[in-house]
């Protein structure tokens, strides 16, 4: 039983990416696709069919329009190459004696496998299957590069956290020392607005910091 909960992979997007493409492009349903996934990767065709439709579409709507193209132009080489036959096979009926000329030469001439035709139809094929194996190349480059352009821009914004991290830290630290020198300063005032003779006299330095004063 299928169970699979974890997150999904680059890889795993990558390996649905190719098989729902070559499904559209072959003329399958995205339902098939997802089950071979989910046969490959031990998870559900529901589980595909979501991260399909969530998360990986969106990131090859090029390739899925180039892919129904291609289906469409293998289909209607298919089409063609059918007709061409179909009409070779009227335009030329076998005869008697042709029959006859095909059977006594058949220990020298065998009859080619596959017509122009379908040759044809066949090296389209290739040349798609190129093309969008050409896409999606790009595309995970793109993504490749994407993706360190963000490892970088979260590497700076670590070390700028880093260094707004030691300065709130200084500022926090001249605080109170300010607020420890104000409040000395505020009983050294009190003291003499009554009358009350310190036991000790300060004052502050250049540097903001109180010094004691010895008594004369």
């Amino acid at each position: 039983m299928k169970t699979r909960q974890d997150a999904w992979t680059h890889e795993e997007d990558v390996i649905l990416a190719e098989t729902v493409l070559r499904y559209i492009r072959e003329g399958g349903t995205q339902l098939a696709a997802f089950e071979e996934v989910g046969d490959r990767l031990n998870r559900t065709a529901a589980a595909c069919g979501f991260r399909w439709n969530a998360e990986v579409r969106k990131r090859y709507v090029e390739a899925i329009e180039l892919a129904k193209k291609q289906r469409k132009e293998r289909k209607r080489a298919l089409e063609q190459a059918k007709k061409m036959q179909q009409s070779e096979n009227k335009a030329q009926p076998l005869s008697t004696n042709f029959v006859s000329f095909q059977q006594e030469t058949s220990a020298f001439l065998t009859e080619p496998s596959i017509t122009l035709e379908q040759c044809i139809a066949f090296l389209q094929t290739l040349k798609s299957d190129y093309e969008r194996s050409e896409t999606i190349q790009m595309e995970n480059k793109r993504l490749n590069n994407e993706n360190a352009q963000l490892r970088t821009r979260n590497e700076e914004l670590q070390k700028k956290l880093e260094r707004l991290e030691e300065q709130q830290s200084t500022i926090k630290e001249d605080y109170e020392a300010l607020v420890k020198i104000m409040e000395r300063a505020r009983k050294l005032i009190v003291d003499e607005e009554y009358g009350v003779q310190p036991a000790h006299i300060f004052r502050m330095d250049k540097n903001g910091n109180l010094e004691h004063i010895a008594q004369s």
